[in-house]
């Protein structure tokens, strides 16, 4: 069934096909999903990066930067040994280069660029290996960006505002983690989805943990009925509420007395959530499943 999908995907990386066929070929599939029991089915795996990629034509991006408050970058004059340094520190092969100030971005810096000077001890100047970085517009679609960066053989570009401020970064991995999810690191060790007890008597929980176990937790029922065969995890329920992805800081209301603060959410998923045990003598009937709270509620 995928093979239509991967087909259309290569097609729009190579300049081939439109984005509008692109959509109708995903919407295909799901109508055939959707045509009956006959039909063949997804694995959950599969409708999500179908899911992933249709809604990937919609995205701008400053929907999927890295924003600017998060991005590690060095400044032109930095010696070797720091360069080195600020890379293990960020966990990244490449930084962003500025001269004075973040907003004046001059290029970007990869570690096999300094292989040749490593122990060498001859003069290193990062002007003198640094690459040139793509900028792009916040609003720029997406998909755009990525067949520009494979035209280019760009794996980071700069975001800049019609100002000349740096809003954020973009990377090819940041791309492919909004078609296929975040990719799994065979060789880390597996940790499961946290629940964390403060000492506040609230929980703090990434947006994947079990549902089930949540449940088990708090001694409550959250989901009942046919959506609970199809919600599996803290975030789908908080999704199934308000029918949408909420924002950071936002509240979002459930009937048996729990609310659920976003502490950390994309625009495609929900992954930290600080929930809230409302006392039982305070627990307001009157508010539907999926309210969002004002910051007064």
């Amino acid at each position: 069934m995928l093979e239509g999908l991967l087909r259309r995907l290569r097609e729009l990386a190579s300049g081939e096909s439109s984005t509008g066929g692109l959509r109708e070929t995903l919407e295909d599939l799901l109508e055939e999903e959707d045509s009956g029991p006959g039909a063949e089915q997804f694995t959950p795996e599969e409708r999500e990066l179908v899911l992933n990629a249709l809604s990937f034509g919609e995205l701008r991006v400053d929907d999927v930067m890295v924003p600017r408050a998060d991005i590690r970058a060095i400044e032109i004059n930095t010696g070797l040994d720091d360069v080195v340094a600020a890379m293990r520190e960020a966990g990244h092969s490449r930084l962003l280069v500025f001269r004075d100030r973040l907003d004046d971005v001059v290029g970007l810096v990869h570690i096999k660029d300094l292989l040749p000077f490593w122990g060498d001890g001859g003069d290193f100047a990062l002007s003198a290996v640094m690459r040139q970085v793509p900028v792009v517009p916040p609003s720029m679609r997406v998909l755009d960006l990525l067949l520009e960066m494979r035209k280019s053989h760009a794996h980071m570009v700069a975001v800049v505002d019609e100002f000349g401020g740096t809003d954020g970064l973009v990377t090819v991995e940041d791309l492919v983690v909004e078609i296929l999810g975040e990719i799994h690191d065979e060789h880390a060790p597996d940790e499961p989805p946290q629940l964390v007890h403060r000492a506040d008597g609230s929980i703090e929980a990434d947006g994947r943990v079990d549902l089930e176990d949540l449940e088990e937790q708090l001694g409550q029922t959250l989901l009942d009925g046919d959506e609970r065969d199809e919600v599996d995890t803290l975030g789908g329920l908080i999704f199934t509420l308000v029918d949408r992805v909420p924002d950071i800081g936002e509240s979002v209301h459930h009937p048996v007395g729990l609310t659920f603060h976003i502490l950390d959410a994309d625009p495609r998923r929900i992954k930290r959530v600080r929930i809230e045990i409302v006392d039982p003598e305070e627990r307001q009937p009157r508010r539907l499943a999926g309210e969002l709270l004002g910051p007064g509620d």
